[in-house]
């Protein structure tokens, strides 16, 4: 029996990680990696992601960066069979990708009278192309690369699918609307995976980060002058904990979720690391 979830052993185990040249995502890579997993860092940042690949192998682990575009299947399935070669079959995806656009995001919070006539964005002015692109980054960012590396688990006991979904699944937040929507069609997604999955080996969940102070989302976060934006009061003011929460607080879920002694009966869940943001009613 597990007595510690942080000393998950992945020894053997191939994690391929998407997203991996970004802040979160490559922390993922670093937490599968030092549990000894081999790790695969795909991005379409190739550079940004050897950068974290090298860092994990500075460490002493296993790791390697591969450009990946996750919209194109063509280029997921060569990727896949390039980290098969390299690795072996992948036993751990987590699907990371993902992201938001300023064409699918409003400039306020209420739609007032007058916005439509006014030199601001509302709701009728997102862009079609915008809010496209945001809900195929996401949703097919997420089944793409499912389709190429499922292919490599099926009928292997252990494997694991771990998507990445949002506080905004739960209840949408002002202004982003597409991506909102995207992240709830990624916990719905998660689920349908777990039950279609279910009977050849692999486990499909969830991680929905709450609030997360970051180098990609400091500018909406702070001022020039280091003070809290408004945005920030309003997170701060709906999270029970009172702060944000700090990357490494992600571990857990993760090494619990893809931990086949501590959670083998656990699919189709989504786990928020949220200091209690989606569960405060705000009175």
């Amino acid at each position: 029996m597990i007595k510690n979830v942080l000393d998950t052993d992945l020894s053997g185990k191939v994690a391929v990680v998407t997203g991996a040249g970004g802040i979160l995502c490559s922390y993922f890579a670093k937490v599968l990696a030092r549990a000894g997993a081999k790790v695969a860092l795909l991005d379409l940042n190739e550079e940004a992601a050897k950068a974290y690949a090298d860092e994990i192998t500075a460490e002493g682990g296993i790791a390697k960066a591969y450009s990946c575009n996750v919209l194109n299947k063509e280029i997921c399935e060569n990727v896949a069979k390039q980290i098969a070669e390299d690795f072996g079959p992948c036993d751990i995806l987590v699907n990371g990708a993902g992201g938001n656009n300023p064409k699918a995001t409003t400039d306020k919070e209420y739609f007032e009278p007058g916005d439509i006539d006014a030199e601001t964005k509302s709701f009728f002015d997102l862009d079609t192309e915008g809010v496209g692109f945001v809900f195929n980054l996401n949703f097919l960012g997420t089944l793409i690369p499912t389709q190429a590396f499922a292919k490599q688990m099926v009928g292997r006991e252990g494997c694991n699918i771990i998507n990445i979904s949002s506080m905004n699944a739960y209840t949408p937040l002002t202004k982003i609307p597409a991506y909102s929507g995207a992240k709830a069609a990624i916990s719905n997604f998660t689920q349908w995976l777990a039950v279609h999955f279910s009977r050849v080996g692999i486990r499909v969940n969830a991680i929905a980060p709450g609030f997360f102070s970051t180098k990609q989302n400091a500018k909406l976060l702070w001022n020039e002058d280091g003070t809290p934006t408004a945005r920030t009061g309003k997170i701060l003011a709906a999270t029970p904990m009172g702060r944000f929460g700090e990357t490494e607080e992600l571990s857990g879920s993760l090494l619990f979720l893809v931990n086949n002694d501590a959670a083998g009966f656990i699919t189709g869940i989504v786990i928020p690391v949220d200091g209690g943001f989606s569960a405060y009613s705000g009175v």
